[in-house]
């Protein structure tokens, strides 16, 4: 009866989904249109507003830092340089739905120490602008190799991924490992343990044209940072950007970030840290790091207390720390 009870929950969620993406598809004019002057926007006003919202929160970032943006098989691609210039590179990938602007907290530290190159991935909401969809890891690994050419990284970089950006920087150490030194995934989707339906059904909802399913999904990821005094007006302004982005940004489909195998992750070559925050709602803390100290105990870990998925932000000082430590070994 529980096996029936199951499946059924699975088949409405993935209906419901379905319902979502349709929905959003409808109400965007030329979704799958790469010509037009606003693409990837619904409209050259969301494009401005976007764009603005964007410039202003990047006037927050804590460090001089030049911009350029750079050529790849999938797009242009926007990335923002801080630290010294003869500095070793470390390249930072964010989460989804975001941009490289997720690294506000963090960039200050890494800088000291690193030539730090945050990327904006092609295809999610920042100021990179997809001429192909990326369908694979495959096509991330391959994106992202164009990245580095253009950079002229060519070897011994330091690459660190945030959620989804952890998924496409573990797919991008088993694709291309002899131009990368060290790897950091902090709280990377999937890869360790696969995404739990209560996480997915809150998720589809998000999509919807309305701010309280946005707001409720950010209030309920970020659980540990919502219950601090300043939570609730950081949590409401990342609802307004969110939002914002949501409903101006053409729907596009995103590779699901599957789970590694074990074979995977025993083949990882270079030193490669896991770190999650102790109440994280992607997958249980404890038995992620359990399976990698059983399948593959070469990768090091750490459990970052008083936080879940928001510990890069709540706990910034302790995880910039952890990073820079581990990557100075």
């Amino acid at each position: 009866m529980l096996r029936y009870l199951l499946v059924g929950c699975g088949v409405i969620a993935a209906v419901v989904a379905a319902l979502v993406v349709v929905f959003a598809v409808a109400l965007s004019p030329g979704a799958n249109g790469f010509d037009s002057p606003h693409h990837p926007f619904r409209s050259a006003e969301a494009k401005r507003e976007v764009l603005a919202s964007y410039d202003a929160r990047a006037s927050r970032w804590p460090v001089p830092s030049t911009t350029m943006t750079v050529n790849t098989s999938y797009g242009p691609t926007f990335v923002r340089m801080s630290g010294p210039e003869t500095a070793p590179a470390l390249v930072l990938l964010h989460g989804a739905g975001g941009s490289a602007l997720h690294w506000l907290p963090n960039v200050a530290a890494l800088s000291e120490h690193y030539r730090t190159y945050a990327v904006d991935i092609v295809g999610d909401h920042g100021r990179s602008i997809y001429t192909q969809q990326l369908e694979s890891a495959a096509d991330y690994s391959k994106w992202l190799d164009d990245v580095l050419d253009a950079l002229g990284l060519e070897r011994d970089v330091y690459l660190v991924g945030l959620s989804y950006g952890g998924w496409i920087a573990a797919r991008y150490a088993l694709h291309s490992p002899d131009r990368l030194r060290k790897v950091v995934l902090l709280a990377p989707a999937g890869t360790i343990s696969p995404i739990p339906f209560d996480w997915i059904w809150r998720a589809v909802l998000v999509p919807l044209p309305h701010r309280r399913f946005t707001k409720s999904f950010l209030y309920w990821m970020l659980e540990d940072l919502a219950e601090t005094p300043e939570g609730g007006r950081i949590l409401d302004q990342a609802t307004d950007a969110a939002y914002l982005a949501i409903q101006s940004y053409k729907p596009r489909p995103m590779a699901p970030p599957d789970v590694l195998t074990d074979a995977e992750l025993q083949s990882l070559t270079m030193p490669v840290l896991f770190a999650v925050g102790e109440n994280e709602k992607l997958y249980s803390a404890t038995e992620a790091v359990e399976r990698l100290s059983e399948v593959a105990p070469k990768i090091k870990t750490r459990i970052v207390p008083g936080a879940g998925h928001d510990f890069t932000i709540l706990q910034a000082d302790l995880v910039n720390g952890i990073i820079i430590e581990f990557l100075a070994e």
